[in-house]
């Protein structure tokens, strides 16, 4: 018997529209995660009028289309979007909560708000999340555009937006504005660690990537379920075109999509009082979130130390070793993310277990903040289809900036804290490389990214001074080093940086 307190998944719930689809609709953010609300109160086998009354916490994942201050939503939007979707359900939350962006958000709410029941502080909540990109593409320059404002009021706790936590006016200067890049310059880090040349790697990356689309064509949720060969992935065509550097677009999340995910908790207690029957129960046997250093900071580039301890130590609250995993979800937004658990837990990317359940952000869909919500849908249900077993989902959010992990199963087991306080003090301890902000001089290529998505081609650069080894940031468009960049192999090429009166300039030296 475990403590009335435990919490447990009772419900999962997700749904897609695709633009293809009879009676696309073009749906807004609140009514995606409707759907999927509605869809986790069904999966409890309770009655959903019951089961909607009971939530107490309405726990909302922020969607792009709220994703800054500086802009509104093109088509409008809700000013609770937690408690818009709890009115569409018949529920009426004592507490709602909107989480900043990162991907992480969804394991980590999840794991916060479990421990928000064990300690008795609630008994039901809903975590839910959508994103309606595709919504917003389909209606972008129509007249006949929606109005999705909505006006509810009500409590809501906002957590705020979170995205200066992932760039600052010198990062976003130099070219930093958007996910690919950033990511770029990682997976470019990784391949001057192992050695690879240029075709190697985006070989590499094809390899690790064709398998999650195997997955996704047979996921009727998923936004392409269309398999992949190596060679379609590998290969630049204009259907496959370079976006960031090592990216050709089928290695990018496909982030135009219109998704919704739920999930909801309970305690044991509150589960025998509605009526869930105990073949639905899923528990969080393990659990850990951590934040990374600022992308500028970190001594190697090419790895995820926040990564790599929090898989660890889910794990060992789980009580249960890597080889006892019988399913995965790893954050698959680039390649680079997967190689980071891959690398550092002993993970082969070519693991007959698999690394993903819905078929990974480029090919099920990557709804925004909430992607991970969708992988806990799948390895709950995996959990329940295979009892005994256990499944892992790892979460990341900014640029590798944060990393949760959790670890599922249908075995019964009372709730255990983690040590992510402790292990957090362990991350921020870590040595910092000096960054010169002005740099003038001889450098090298540390890494580097080409932004073919902008009007004009241009190169971005993390460096190293000659003369005293701090890192700096520069753009280029200068014919030679371009060219190096977009068709040969700058990694540790020697270049002159000069200073300008807002961006750094390189030229091959």
């Amino acid at each position: 018997m475990v403590d009335p307190r435990t919490p447990v998944i009772v419900g999962v719930g997700q749904f897609t529209e695709r633009i293809d689809d009879d009676g696309y609709r073009g749906m807004s953010s609140v009514e995606l995660a409707t759907e999927a609300a509605r869809a986790a109160v069904a999966d409890t086998g309770a009655d959903s009028a019951t089961i909607a009354a009971a939530i107490e916490v309405f726990v909302g994942l922020r969607q792009f289309e709220i994703c800054t201050p500086f802009s509104e939503a093109p088509l409008g939007c809700s000013d609770n979007y937690p408690r818009s979707v709890a009115a569409r359900i018949g529920a009426d939350p004592a507490r709602a909560v909107l989480e900043p962006l990162g991907g992480h958000g969804s394991q980590k709410v999840t794991t916060e708000f479990a421990g928000v029941i064990a300690a008795g502080d609630a008994e039901v909540v809903l975590v839910l999340g959508s994103e309606n990109g595709s919504t917003l593409r389909h209606f972008a320059g129509r007249e006949d555009k929606p109005d999705h404002s909505e006006t509810i009021g009500g409590q809501l706790e906002d957590r705020g937006y979170g995205f200066d936590q992932y760039m600052n006016e010198y990062t976003a200067t130099h070219g930093l504005t958007g996910a690919p890049v950033q990511y770029g310059l990682l997976d470019n880090a990784r391949r001057a660690r192992i050695g690879a040349t240029v075709a190697d790697y985006r070989r590499q990356m094809a390899e690790l990537f064709a398998p999650f689309s195997e997955v996704a064509a047979k996921n009727p949720l998923a936004s392409s379920p269309v398999e992949r060969t190596v060679d379609e992935l590998a290969t630049v065509t204009p259907e496959n075109r370079m976006i960031c550097d090592p990216y050709p677009r089928l290695m990018v999340a496909r982030d135009q999509v219109n998704q919704g995910a739920a999930v909801l908790l309970m305690s044991v207690a509150a589960a025998r009082r509605l009526s869930v029957p105990e073949e639905k129960w899923v528990y969080l046997h393990g659990h850990a979130d951590l934040v990374e250093q600022s992308l500028l900071d970190r001594a190697d580039l090419s790895a995820s130390l926040s990564a790599e301890m929090a898989v660890a130590e889910a794990l060992r609250v789980a009580e249960v070793e890597l080889s006892e995993v019988s399913t995965f979800d790893l954050y698959s937004c680039f390649p680079f993310p997967v190689f980071s658990v891959c690398d550092s837990a002993g993970l082969a990317p070519d693991d007959p277990r698999g690394l993903t359940l819905t078929g990974g952000l480029p090919f099920f869909g990557g709804p925004g903040n909430s992607y991970s919500l969708h992988g806990i849908a799948e390895t709950v249900c995996s959990a329940r289809e295979q009892p005994g077993r256990f499944g892992l989902v790892g979460a990341n959010g900014g640029v590798m900036s944060k990393y949760s992990v959790g670890v599922y199963s249908t075995v019964p087991v009372d709730w255990r804290t983690d040590r992510s306080r402790e292990l957090q003090s362990r991350i921020d301890e870590q040595p910092m490389v000096a960054v010169t902000r002005h740099p003038e001089g001889r450098g090298t290529i540390e890494t580097y990214s080409v932004r073919y998505d902008w009007p004009t081609t241009t190169g971005v650069i993390i460096g190293r001074l000659d003369a005293d080894g701090s890192r700096f940031m520069a753009l280029t468009t200068d014919e030679d080093l371009l060219a190096l960049m977009a068709d040969g192999d700058p990694l540790g090429a020697a270049i002159t940086v000069t200073a300008g009166e807002k961006e750094n300039h390189a030229t091959l030296a």
